[in-house]
């Protein structure tokens, strides 16, 4: 296998080609939840991705204050994130939001391919969905958050990550996830 370093619209990304001539483009996934109005926090998050070139973020929920997207529209890349059960007024973080394109909402749930990896994003306080989507097996990866517990576990081939909370004062951590889509392996990051 040969992997070489290429830029992209200002973005480097990392190429693998194997002895059978496969090409795969690696896609680095930064992953957040819970960030429950906590800036600083949320400002270190977003640099990480940032150092990390990420190429995608996605929000587990519970931003909770439209204020929060002030921070988050200093990321590098698209993030698409999806409601918790602690977002009170959504039709405003929706309002903000629409002002930086690379930021979105999608609901309480969404599906969206990443590169050629399907992924399931939602908050998780349904427990019941949440299990059922976690026995689908319906994705390449599913995110929650909620728990504000870290954890990376998988179901057959579907890879499941919760990064555990931005916030970090529940569990006295604060930490993001990254996931790498070529070999589908995730590592949850402690913010200092």
């Amino acid at each position: 296998m040969n992997i070489s370093r290429n830029t992209l619209q200002n973005k480097e990304i990392l190429i693998s080609v194997y002895d059978d001539a496969t090409l795969v483009v690696l896609m680095l996934i930064g992953i957040m939840s819970d960030s429950h109005d906590n800036l600083s926090r949320t400002r270190e998050a977003v640099s990480r991705f940032n150092t990390e070139n990420v190429e995608l973020v996605l929000h587990a929920g519970d931003i909770i204050s439209p204020f929060m997207i002030g921070v988050l529209k200093d990321l590098n890349t698209k993030m698409v994130g999806v409601f918790g059960n602690n977002d009170g007024d959504r039709v405003l973080l929706e309002k903000k939001c629409a002002e930086y394109p690379h930021l979105s909402f999608q609901g309480t749930f969404t599906r969206l391919t990443a590169g050629k990896t399907s992924v399931g994003l939602i908050h998780g306080s349904d427990l019941e969905l949440l299990n059922t989507l976690m026995l689908s097996g319906g994705f390449d990866l599913l995110v929650y958050g909620h728990t504000h517990q870290a954890d990376i576990r998988t179901n057959g081939k579907m890879l499941i990550v919760n990064p555990g909370e931005v916030y970090g004062y529940l569990t006295g951590k604060s930490t993001i996830a990254i996931v790498n889509t070529e070999n589908r392996r995730a590592e949850i990051i402690s913010l200092p």
